[in-house]
């Protein structure tokens, strides 16, 4: 049995996020009467993950599947309702008491209502909308045709009169000549035949080429543009269309006329060629209207509409029932007609408003209990997913269920089963016990608002192994100041703190609001950038930088100028008149010549001050690892040699750096590493710091060498010898006691009888020896990225100042000067408040996870899932 480890033994003192939580494996034997408020009571608590039992089963032969079906349905019909309310541009109404209970079975007659009664007023609005719109474009055919049609009449009738009056005035003699000619065979005449209708615009021309070429030229065809999008009663989007008209000759052309008619979308709609029958059908159109709006609205508000009038049948029979002179609808004007049309569509369309409004106000009902409704259902399904994780046992009248809780649970299960148990009206208890494993728990640490956005950093790395030293402890100081480092200014940290002040005092309210993906990200890490705020403006008052300005906050400066050769931009004439400049870089640095070099040194020297601190505190968790955990091996074949071969080579360039700097020295560091290696018997002469350096240098190196074998050999040996001592005369094991036969092996987590592969042994060690000594040296190059980026954060700044605000400052014209400022802001804000803050924070962001976590995390554990209610409302089916 794995040892449950509560915090004993190791060099760090107990803290809630250094390690997690210990956790326990717990079974839990529920009757089947009060399984389900049992499920729903470890839901509200949180602290339970369950193990899947049944996962050899397919998910439609598990004991709830029709439960889950069940609420599946109705999760589908509740997605219905949302979505039909977001497109009506309903809100549901936010609930403020969570805790009413309401019954399943009446939340599925209700939803089944409901759903029956919107999808009949929505094909109700449908078809009438359908309507409207075909009779719609019917007026604008009986309209363009109509003029087409009207314009031929009055041309025809113009030529037969100019003929008739020329036959008038010819000579006698001619008249039966030409009548000969004119003369033509009845039997011979072609009757032509019409379609009307309207097409897409923008298939117009490629629809009459295909007419064209389809009927080999026979026919002739005539298009009106309509000036206005009209709505397609079949897709219900608007669309700008052409009338047309086009005449053929024989049932052949007809049918192919149909068919390409039917592939282009193009709507039909039958016309008249009697002028006549023309105004009837455009007094038809307007009785058309009135009747069906009448008829749609007296069911509207009378019964549930059943169906809908469909319009041609509808013309065809008024058309049969009405008596209407043609010849006096004639003398109608067209004005008077189109006016009356337009009177019966405002009819109609106060219909289709009418029907949409009792649309809203269902969904206004809907809106007022959907979120109940659908916390209801995902808790149902939730906890039927969990019922089917539990199995039966062979009496059948009680679920076994396993899982993970944190040890400090134990008492508030208990109570909730308990209360289940007395809840549900059941006879017996559920029992609840603890099981023996060897599988690795999952780990959990309590966090709160603050450390979750840390804690998310490193898991982003990867999840800590059950009970590992936790680097969220330090990361929550070291991530922000290392950001700080690079982003050095006092000016550009007060920003970053008013904008996550604005977040924190507002977290509330935000909180419950849906906001952007790159505002969600802000608001989530608002400590995160609260702390790099902070640690930017203490950075920065050390840099001494406000908008890459200097300001003597804490004195005056140290020095003063001999002479008025100094003030031009030169240290040579500067001569140090008081005290040291208490706290970070003197003022006068700024604007010199020294200025580049004397910063260039500090930084990079600092840069690897701070890296080689983080990587030996990444070594030292180690050290806390190998101690809580007991292996003596980690700590002499592992840390020790670690710490000696670091500290030899880089740790010795740290205490160099911190001599130079105290004494004042001008020895050249880069040469006294580079020939401690190349030659190391050579004297240092004038690099030399103190004395004996040589021989301290020859100490040093000769441990760094000795280190390299003493990580790779001894321990992949010692493991060796452990695991055949382990195993030593264990072929025939004793019988366990009856009390521990509860004991659970499970798959991958026994690893005590595994097969021991020395050859993968050694050559992983191998592997982490090489990679630990080439990765000292790059890791310590690595960390000149603070140096690197502080220096380019700081010249940007001075440069949108320089070359921005002070040029547009010196043209004395208050428009360059206003353009100018707005320049300067934009790119603080764009380019050093965000893509700069970016930069920073990936590059810490790396620090952490390459250059101090590879030396101490493994990182291969899995989180603690529990099951829980919490958000169960946010969560997306």
């Amino acid at each position: 049995m794995a040892e449950i480890r509560g915090g004993g033994g190791g060099c760090c003192p107990p803290m809630d996020l250094m390690r997690s939580e210990p956790m326990q494996l717990v079974q839990v034997i529920v009757p089947m009467e009060s399984a389900h408020l049992t499920v729903s009571y470890l839901g509200d608590l949180g602290l339970v993950q369950f193990k899947d039992l049944n996962a050899g089963k397919s998910p439609f032969q598990r004991t709830y599947a029709t439960q889950i079906k069940r609420c599946g349905e109705m999760a589908r019909k509740i997605r219905f309702f949302k979505d039909q309310m977001s497109k009506a541009g309903v809100s549901p109404r936010v609930i403020l008491d969570k805790d009413i209970d309401i019954d399943l079975d009446d939340v599925e007659v209700k939803l089944g209502e409901l759903e029956a009664e919107l999808v009949e007023i929505n094909a109700n609005n449908d078809k009438l909308q359908r309507s409207y719109n075909e009779l719609v474009e019917y007026k604008l055919v009986l309209e363009k045709a109509g003029e087409f049609f009207a314009s031929a009449h009055r041309s025809a009738t113009a030529q037969q009169s100019e003929i008739e009056s020329q036959q008038v005035g010819e000579d006698v003699l001619e008249t039966p000549l030409l009548q000969e000619e004119k003369s033509v065979d009845p039997t011979k005449q072609v009757k032509l035949g019409f379609l009307t209708g309207l097409v897409p615009r923008e298939k117009s021309m490629v629809f009459e080429r295909i007419l064209f070429r389809a009927t080999r030229g026979n026919i002739f065809i005539r298009q009106s543009v309509i000036e206005e999008s009209v709505v397609d009663p079949n897709s219900g989007e608007k669309a700008e269309k052409n009338v047309f008209v086009v005449f053929y000759s024989g049932e052949r052309a007809k049918s192919k006329i149909l068919k390409i008619c039917e592939a282009f979308g193009a709507n039909r709609y039958p016309f008249s060629e009697e002028l006549g029958r023309q105004a009837q059908m455009m007094s038809e159109v307007c009785i058309i209207f009135g009747c069906v709006s009448d008829f749609v609205y007296y069911l509207m508000h009378t019964v549930s509409i059943q169906g809908r009038v469909s319009c041609r049948p509808v013309i065809y029979l008024l058309s049969a029932m009405m008596m209407v002179d043609s010849q006096k609808l004639l003398t109608l004007s067209s004005l008077l007609i189109m006016f009356q049309v337009s009177g019966r569509l405002a009819e109609l369309k106060t219909t289709i408003s009418a029907g949409l409004d009792h649309r809203k106000i269902l969904l206004e009902t809907i809106g007022d209990k959907f979120e109940q409704w659908n916390l209801k259902v995902r808790k149902e399904k939730a906890i039927y997913h969990t019922l089917n994780m539990l199995s039966l046992d062979v009496t059948k009248k009680c679920l076994v269920g396993e899982g993970w809780s944190p040890l400090f649970a134990a008492p508030e299960i208990q109570e909730a089963l308990q209360r289940a148990a007395v809840d549900s009206n059941s006879q017996v208890g559920s029992i609840l016990q603890v099981l023996r494993t060897k599988e690795m728990p999952p780990t959990f640490f309590r966090t709160n608002k603050f450390t979750t956005a840390f804690q998310e950093i490193v898991d982003a790395y990867g999840v800590a192994k059950y009970q590992e030293a936790n680097p969220t402890v330090f990361t929550i100081v070291t991530f922000p100041f290392l950001f700080a480092v690079m982003f050095g200014d006092w000016g550009h940290g007060i920003c970053l703190l008013l904008a996550t002040m604005y977040l924190i005092l507002r977290e509330k309210k935000l909180s419950s609001q849906k906001l952007g993906d790159i505002m969600e990200m802000a608001f989530g890490g608002r400590y995160v950038i609260f702390m790099m705020s902070l640690f930017s403006i203490y950075t920065g008052l050390i840099y001494n930088e406000f908008f890459s300005i200097p300001y003597p906050l804490f004195s005056p400066s140290a020095y003063e100028c001999r002479d008025a050769s100094c003030s031009e931009a030169t240290t040579i004439g500067l001569i140090k008149t008081r005290d040291t400049y208490p706290f970070g870089v003197d003022p006068v640095w700024h604007g010199t010549r020294s200025e580049l070099p004397f910063l260039n040194s500090l930084k990079m020297k600092m840069s690897i001050l701070l890296g080689v601190a983080q990587m030996n505190l990444g070594i030292i968790m180690s050290f806390c690892n190998a101690k809580f955990f007991k292996s003596a091996v980690n700590v002499w074949f592992q840390f020790v040699p670690q710490m000696i071969f670091l500290n030899c080579l880089f740790g010795y360039l740290s205490v160099l750096i911190i001599i130079k700097w105290c004494t004042g020295s001008q020895a050249d560091l880069y040469h006294v590493m580079i020939y401690m290696f190349l030659s190391p018997m050579d004297d240092l002469g004038e690099n030399q710091l103190f004395p004996n350096q040589k021989t301290v240098q020859l100490t040093f190196l000769f441990l760094a060498l000795v280190s390299v074998p003493w990580m790779l050999l001894p321990k992949p040996f010692i493991l060796k010898k452990q695991h055949e001592a382990r195993h030593q005369g264990q072929s025939y094991a004793q019988l366990d006691e009856t009390d521990e036969s509860l004991q659970v092996e499970t798959n991958g987590g026994s690893h005590g009888h595994e097969e021991f592969e020395f050859s993968e042994i050694f050559v992983h060690q191998l592997i982490h020896t090489i990679e630990f000594v080439l990765g000292a040296v790059s890791n310590t190059a690595s960390y000149l990225r603070l140096w690197a980026l502080s220096l380019a954060h700081s010249e940007l700044s001075s440069v949108f100042y320089e070359k921005v605000l002070l040029m547009a400052w010196g043209f004395n014209n208050i428009f360059i000067l206003i353009v100018g400022i707005l320049v300067f802001i934009f790119a603080t804000v764009g380019v050093l408040l965000v893509m700069e803050t970016l930069s920073a924070f990936l590059h810490a962001l790396r620090l952490h996870w390459v250059e101090y976590q590879n030396k101490f995390y493994e990182g291969d554990g899995y989180k603690f899932a529990p099951f829980t209610f919490t958000l169960v409302g946010n969560e997306d089916e």
